[in-house]
């Protein structure tokens, strides 16, 4: 998978070295010549650009790209990176972040933003996953979608604890991901059983997730 980072500052270069790990084609785009540190991502291809500018995204062919990642400092540059990424370049898939909570409602598929990753949403969900068990706490929206991924730490006195994954009647709609226990990722397969303390991570869209917090916790919310 070929993917373009615009910004190359640490969250950029972040970004660029794990996916490189995963095996996928990385180039980074910042217009700072401050910005552009080859060394520090040494197996990432480099431009020197505006990614707000048609003429440097095209120099970037971002028409071969899959993704498209606007992980600059600067919302207005991460929407219209986004926007022109979708619009003129057809990028299957854009993900844009958000650094000031009060812009994350633009970003959205109106501006071209497939999923929008919010930092401070983030921070506050890890405090909140920290201190709360048998809540939801959402992590990000799908904005494509309407579906949020949602973690929800499974509590002790849950009537499902060490019930198989596959007997267990979900809200429709709704997909339990990954479930982590113990420092490790399990498969949600039919036969896998969740136990009291596992975090589990799903996708639900935002109408279910009452459902999905009073079913699976209902001594904390009333189910």
């Amino acid at each position: 998978m070929r993917v373009a980072i615009a910004g190359a500052g640490a969250v950029g270069r972040s970004i660029a070295r794990e996916l490189i790990q995963n095996g996928h084609d990385v180039l980074l785009i910042d217009k700072s010549p401050d910005s552009i540190k080859p060394e520090r991502v040494p197996d990432a291809e480099w431009l020197l650009a505006d990614s707000c500018e048609l003429s440097s995204l095209e120099e970037a062919r971002l028409d071969r790209c899959d993704v498209v990642i606007a992980a600059t400092g600067d919302d207005k540059v991460n929407l219209v990176t986004s926007l022109l990424a979708k619009t003129e370049f057809g990028v299957p898939r854009t993900v844009g972040r958000v650094n000031h909570p009060n812009n994350e409602w633009l970003f959205t598929e109106a501006w071209g933003v497939d999923v929008n990753v919010s930092t401070p949403r983030i921070m506050s969900a890890l405090v909140e996953e920290a201190v709360t068990v048998g809540d939801l706490v959402r992590l990000f929206t799908f904005r494509q979608g309407n579906a949020n991924l949602v973690e929800m730490t499974l509590p002790a006195d849950s009537p499902y604890v060490g019930k198989p994954t596959g007997l267990i009647p979900f809200p429709e709609n709704c997909a339990l991901v990954t479930i982590l226990r113990d420092g490790q990722v399990y498969v949600p397969d039919p036969e896998q059983p969740v136990e009291a303390g596992d975090e589990l991570l799903f996708v639900v869209p935002s109408d279910v997730e009452e459902d999905l917090e009073r079913m699976l916790a209902p001594s904390s919310h009333g189910g």
